[in-house]
Parts: structure tokens; sequence; C-alpha cells
């Protein structure tokens, strides 16, 4: 199986610390270990999703450099009760409870759904059940403390693990199938 596979509609793929965070406390994430071989197959991986869908404050981090439609291959899904516009008309600003426009979107999604982040809204997806994939790109750090890879909500999630891939540089990529409950 693979990201193109419609089987598994919504995949949280994201980058993430040995002690679990995604970023620092200010959403920043310095110290990730990145190099040719890891960004190729990550855009490669991208290019199977027809939608992301991230937080408020995972937006923020490329807003803060200028790059308001991040994405611009995909539909683009922002989350926020206080964002009142969105700054790129590529960019939808969705108000409303997350886990009620996901099950909308995949009732609907024609392409895999790529998780973005933040870790609270993977731990409201995830609790509802609404994440079927995690592609977690394990870096060789500490951050001590940060933004949680899964936020409140999530409960237990139990996770086959379907593959592996050692870099050079020391990411390990972890790729996940989520248990459903029999």
């Amino acid at each position: 199986m693979n990201d193109h596979d419609l089987t598994y509609h919504v995949t949280y793929h994201v980058a993430a610390t040995l002690d679990g965070f995604i970023a620092h406390d200010d959403g920043s994430f310095e110290g990730f270990s990145w190099d040719e071989a890891v960004v190729g197959d990550f855009l490669a991986d991208l290019d199977a999703f027809g939608t992301v869908l991230m937080g408020r404050k995972t937006y923020d981090v490329g807003l803060k450099e200028g790059k308001t439609s991040p994405y611009p291959t995909m539909r683009q899904v922002v989350f926020s009760r206080t964002m009142a516009e969105s700054p790129d008309s590529a960019v939808e600003i969705v108000r409303e409870d997350p886990v009620e426009f996901v099950r909308d979107l995949m009732a609907a999604a024609d392409a895999p759904v790529w998780l973005c982040g933040g870790g609270e809204l993977a731990g409201q997806l995830a609790g509802a059940g609404l994440i079927d994939r995690v592609v977690v790109k394990l870096n060789p750090v500490v951050f001590g403390s940060g933004i949680p890879l899964f936020g409140v909500g999530a409960g237990q999630v139990m996770l086959d693990l379907e593959e592996t891939k050692a870099y050079d540089c020391g990411v390990v990529v972890l790729r996940y199938v989520v248990r459903r409950k029999a």
C-alpha cells in the first residue's frame, strides 16, 4: 500500500523529535535534520494528496516567512477560531468544528487528505477516528518541551507498522496504519 491508495483518506504526515514534539513551544522547528533524500521523498509523498489540513499555529509558521499559500497544488484548509479572513484566496479558513468538517470532506474526497499539523488538530481528529495513517519523520533530536505530536483528545490509538526507512542524516521515517477496532 502507498499514500496513493484511497483506502487511507487522512494521513498525518509530520516530523517529530525523539521525545515526541513536532515543534518548539513557539512553533519553530530548528534542530530537525534534513537532507536531499529526506526532502525529495517528502515532496514525492505530497503528490498523492488533494487537500492539506492545518491548524492555525502550523499555518502561522509559514505565514511569518511570507508564505500565504504554502501548498498551492492542493486545496489548503486552515482551522482557526480567531483568524477573520484568509491572507490568500487559495487558503480556506474554517471556523467550524474540525471533526464535522473532516467527516464531510472524507465523504466527498476524490484524493487522500494530508494532515500537516498541528498536534491539537491531530488529537481531535485521532480521537474521532478520522486519521487512517500516521507517517512520522523521526528526527535525531530531543527538544525537552514543545508542541506534542498529538494533543489532548487523541485517546489511545493503536498503530500497525507498515514500513520504515532510515536516511544518512539520522532521520527515520515510520509509516503506520491506524488499527481499527473490530
